[in-house]
Order: C-alpha cells, then sequence, then structure tokens
C-alpha cells in the first residue's frame, strides 16, 4: 500500500515514514504544502497523511485543491490543534479523518488501514439545482458564474437544502442538522433564514428555488421562474 506524508517538521515526518515503512507501507514524503500537493497529484498513492499547519499552503488549501482536481484520494490530517471547529473544517474540505498530534502510532497506523479499506469512492465536486451551485469543497455559492456571498448559517442551511434537493424537509430536520443540538429557541429561526437565502440567491435573478410546502416544511428544485411553483 502506498502513502504520501506531508509534514513540515522533519523529525515526526523521519519517524512516521520509519514507523510505516517498517509495517510494509510504500511510503513518500514531502517537506511542506506545496510539494504535496504536487506527489498527490502525479502519485497513485492508497491515502494521504497531510499535516494542517504548513508552509507554502496548509494542509486546508492542500486537501482543498484535491478535491477541486477530482482527486479522490483518502486524507488523514494532523494537526497540533485541538478543537471541533478545526475539525469541522477538514471534513467541510474533504478530508477523510483527523488525528491530533501527539498521537499513537498504532492508532495512525489502524486510522490508515481503514481508509485503504473504505477506499476513495469518488464524490461530487459541487452540488447543482439549475445554474445553483454549491460547492462544498470552497464552501461557495453561485448562480451561473456569479459568485452569492452567504454567511456561515446560511450557507450551512442552504447546502442541507441542496444535498436533499426536491425532498421536502421540515424546519425540524433543518434544525437538527444545522443548529446546535443544545439550541432550544423557536423553529421560525429556520423560515428566517430561508427567507435571507431567498433574498440572496432567488430575488436577484427572477427565480425561485426554494419552495414552501404548507405544513411539511421546504423543498429546493431546479430553479423555476418566479410566478411558478410554490
Amino acid at each position: 500500500m502506498r502513502v504520501l506524508v506531508v509534514d513540515d517538521e522533519p523529525a515526526l515526518l523521519e519517524s512516521v515514514r520509519r514507523g510505516l515503512a517498517a509495517g510494509g507501507w510504500a511510503v513518500e514524503t514531502a517537506p511542506d504544502g506545496e510539494a504535496g500537493l504536487e506527489r498527490a497529484s502525479d502519485g497513485d498513492f492508497d491515502v494521504v497523511v497531510l499535516d494542517i499547519m504548513m508552509p507554502r499552503r496548509s494542509g486546508y488549501e492542500v486537501v482543498r485543491e484535491m478535491r477541486r482536481r477530482e482527486i479522490w484520494t483518502p486524507v488523514l490530517m494532523l494537526t497540533a490543534k485541538d478543537g471541533e471547529y478545526d475539525e469541522a473544517d477538514a471534513f467541510d474540505l474533504g478530508a477523510d479523518d483527523y488525528l491530533v498530534k501527539p498521537f499513537s502510532f498504532v492508532v495512525l497506523e489502524a486510522r490508515l488501514r481503514a481508509l485503504v479499506r473504505r477506499g476513495a469512492p469518488e464524490r461530487p465536486v459541487s452540488f447543482v439545482a439549475g445554474d445553483l451551485e454549491v460547492d462544498p469543497a470552497a464552501r461557495e455559492v453561485r448562480r451561473g458564474s456569479e459568485r452569492i456571498p452567504v454567511t456561515a448559517r446560511e450557507y450551512a442551511v442552504l447546502e442541507y437544502l441542496i444535498r436533499n434537493r426536491n425532498q421536502v424537509v421540515s424546519k425540524a430536520q433543518i434544525l437538527r442538522a444545522v443548529w446546535d443540538a443544545a439550541y432550544d429557541g423557536d423553529d421560525n429561526i429556520v423560515e428566517v433564514y430561508v427567507g435571507y437565502l431567498r433574498r440572496k440567491i432567488d430575488t436577484p435573478f427572477g427565480t425561485r428555488a426554494i419552495e414552501t410546502v404548507r405544513g411539511q416544511g421546504y423543498r429546493l428544485v431546479d430553479s423555476a421562474a418566479v410566478g411558478a411553483g410554490g
């Protein structure tokens, strides 16, 4: 099994290389994000181990660019940072697993074996409904060639809707998917954010992508001209 390890700490890089090689892995290394991206793009690897905080390109930038290039090699990210937002960022950008330094080498190798077994199923570069496009890697929203700025919460609501496009989703489902589990406010907050989104992705373009299904919730469809749909 071929693994690429990308880290700017020489001692750690060599330690991981030796350990994996002793376990029978064919190991290649790169000392920074730019070199790592080049190797990941050129090489046929089973899995990539990628540090987050690196010079030239961060691990976040590397995995985002890999996915943009449709390189679906499984990626395990390493970081000295520990926090749920760092982990969320890694997964949002296309990483497959996440390990905080210092880590157990036994755990690292087990995680890598699991990723290799899982393989690299092809993933969509973006979600599309008509000319509305949501790009999870870049966390960007576009209608046609025009980029639409949205807040983090607006993006999260829109991504949930477009992942479930053509299906009715309730306010409760959106709350569970987007808001913190501890949120105990009014579920009408969903209606507020749907309104924000409509004013950004529909009204300026004379379209209606987000339908209200009375008594049930919302449904995102291929954009229709205003006056059609619900």
